[in-house]
């Protein structure tokens, strides 16, 4: 069905780059396998399909009178930082290489397979408004065949980088003793007073300042007086700010949300037997997602030096546009995510587990109403290849994460609503846009990474997110989505 091959050499090094034939944004090569064979077979022509003869299919639910149509899109960039690696800390907590293929990220920075949520924290961000999140989806590549014509010289992805030295010290942070709080900003009610907004985010930037400060003075306290030096007096200093919050309701006449369950802060430390929060988190440590339970056991290859995997060859395309978007409930208001929140989109392993989690990803700027779930699509001149990720929106109101990393949040019915017991939250919606030749769509040879067994199914697309805003940020989104505003930050 798909492309296959002998372990080939198209590591491009210098010289070889001078001699490459360039072709519509990508640089090509002719490739042989390292014995000297021939490649296997080409592309696979029947997984692509033109999408000017593909009939609508989208179908969106219709707004009931209470919808709320704002949008809150997120300015990470495009990954011109070279960001990659085959890890996904979401589906595969600590295997590292377990992916066997190929991440693209934007957002936070240190993203790898030991992330978690002490590490996100501490680390920078790619994103212009310090939004620390992390989103990540396999990267697309040109398969190595010879063009029929040169074009203008591509952009060319940055070779590997040695990221050794944040994985060790992302393992080390886990193993640490942190210090687990309550989610504050999705206990806020959907309708936060105009007038309240700028002490309520005053406010939430107060308790992560103090949540931060209890955290790092943790690191130098001794297990047996963590309680009377650190958890009790982080009690008290977030219960007195959140008591603020509570009165900054109740001055506007508008009953005050019960906030005072978010005082209580907990450690999580394996080494002493302390277990943190009950929200699920225990999930994000070791919890395989279906169909890569085995990957946990076995040697995983890492990328060699062009960020190329066995069965993941290539060229890759960096996306020409990435654009991240919250967008609100066409059944009515939306409660803030949770930060630390784990959600994916799709299933990497969907042709070996069956369809139940796959989703269309595929269509063309502007045949956006033609989505394909198992082909590639030909778009005609002057559309452009693009992969639409709908996150699911419905949460329980209590878990960041889930056995399967799926239960906690779902998606919503065909009508945009939750079922019983799950909250509307902003839907992420991110959509990448590329500039692949035509020529290159027509033969068959732009391809998504995969897991090898998987040969690049398109059905397999996938794409994973880690909220890890702040409470401020996350309370502006909301309000912007509850309040139809179109913000971009």
């Amino acid at each position: 069905m798909a492309i296959h091959r002998r372990k080939s050499t198209i590591w491009l090094t210098a010289a070889a780059a001078a001699m490459a034939v360039v072709a519509g944004g990508a640089a090509v090569v002719a490739i042989s396998s390292s014995d000297g064979a021939a490649l296997a077979d080409g592309p696979d022509k029947s997984l692509f399909v033109d999408i000017t003869k593909v009939k609508p299919n989208v179908k969106k639910p219709k707004p009931e009178n209470d919808a709320t149509t704002g949008t809150f899109t997120v300015d990470c960039g495009r990954n011109e930082n070279a960001h990659f690696n085959p890890d996904n800390f979401i589906a595969q907590p600590g295997v590292r290489n377990g992916a066997q293929h190929l991440h693209d990220y934007v957002g936070n920075l240190s993203t790898n397979a030991d992330s978690n949520n002490k590490s996100l924290q501490a680390a920078g961000t790619t994103c212009k408004n310090g939004d620390k999140s992390a989103y990540f989806w396999p990267v697309v590549r040109i398969t190595d065949e010879e063009p029929a014509e040169a074009a203008p010289p591509a952009e060319q992805a940055p070779p590997k980088k040695d990221d050794k030295a944040q994985q060790d010290k992302d393992k080390a942070a886990k193993e640490a003793a942190q210090l687990e709080c309550p989610d504050v900003a999705s206990l806020l009610p959907e309708d936060v007073p105009d007038a309240a907004q700028a002490e309520i985010d005053r406010e939430l930037e107060n308790i992560e300042k103090v949540t931060a400060e209890a955290e790092k003075r943790l690191e130098q306290v001794k297990a047996q007086d963590r309680d009377n030096i650190i958890v009790g007096p982080t009690r008290e200093k977030r219960a007195a700010i959140l008591n603020r919050m509570m009165l900054a309701f109740s001055r506007q006449g508008q009953q005050a949300p019960d906030l005072n369950p978010a005082a209580a802060c907990a450690v999580k430390d394996k080494a002493a037997g302390e277990e943190g929060l009950d929200n699920g988190g225990e999930n994000a440590e070791a919890a395989q997602a279906e169909g890569t339970e085995d990957k946990k056991n076995q040697n995983n290859p890492e990328e060699n030096a062009n960020n190329e995997l066995e069965g993941n060859e290539g060229e890759i395309q960096r996306p020409a546009v990435v654009d991240l978007q919250f967008r609100g409930s066409p059944t009515g208001k939306v409660v803030a995510m949770p930060k630390f929140l784990r959600v994916l989109y799709g299933d990497a392993k969907a042709g070996q587990n069956g369809p139940k989690n796959a989703k269309a990803s595929w269509t063309c700027t502007g045949f956006e109403d033609k989505v394909l779930m198992d082909k590639y699509p030909i778009c005609p001149q002057g559309a452009k290849v693009k992969r639409v990720h709908d996150f699911p929106s419905c949460w329980d109101g209590k878990n960041i994460d889930s056995a399967n990393h799926r239960d906690h949040i779902v998606f919503p019915d065909q009508n945009g609503k939750c079922k019983q017991g799950f909250k509307a939250v902003p839907q992420l919606r991110i959509s990448l846009t590329y500039n692949i030749p035509l020529d290159v769509q027509k033969e068959g040879r732009y391809l998504v990474d995969s897991f090898p067994e998987e040969e690049h199914n398109p059905l397999t697309d996938h794409d994973d997110f880690a909220n890890v805003m702040s409470q401020k940020i996350m309370n502006r989104l909301v309000n912007c989505v509850n309040t139809g505003k179109k913000c971009r930050e």
